[in-house]
């Protein structure tokens, strides 16, 4: 069973970074790894995205504010995020996948006061 652990999140002011990692259990070489995060209420949204080869994708949202990037041998993801904004405010999830496989952590909480 693949375990996803999450780490990062936390309390800051508007225009502050974080950086969120993502420890995997076993190897990350060939699965993709994404970020997702749920703001209260809201369903939850893909915020970006990072394959085995490094093609990268994101929510419009975040394009030019979060930066994803993985360490294939270390098994692990990151999203550094600066310029935060209040509406960035969300449990962020880690999940990997690969075809019909996907594995989720347990979220870290990211508050961005005004």
């Amino acid at each position: 069973q693949v375990q996803l652990v999450e780490s990062g999140g936390g309390l800051v002011q508007a225009g502050e970074s974080l950086t969120l990692s993502c420890q995997v259990s076993g190897t990350i070489f060939g699965w993709t790894m994404s970020w997702y995060r749920e703001g209260l209420g809201k369903q939850r949204e893909f915020v970006a995205e990072i394959t085995t080869d490094s093609k990268i994708k994101y929510v419009d949202s975040v394009k030019g504010r979060f930066t994803i990037s993985r360490n294939n041998v270390k098994g692990t993801g990151y999203l550094q995020m600066s310029s935060l904004k209040p509406e960035d405010t969300a449990v962020y999830y880690c999940n990997l996948r690969w075809k019909s496989e996907s594995y989720w952590g347990q979220g870290t909480q990211v508050t961005v006061s005004s």
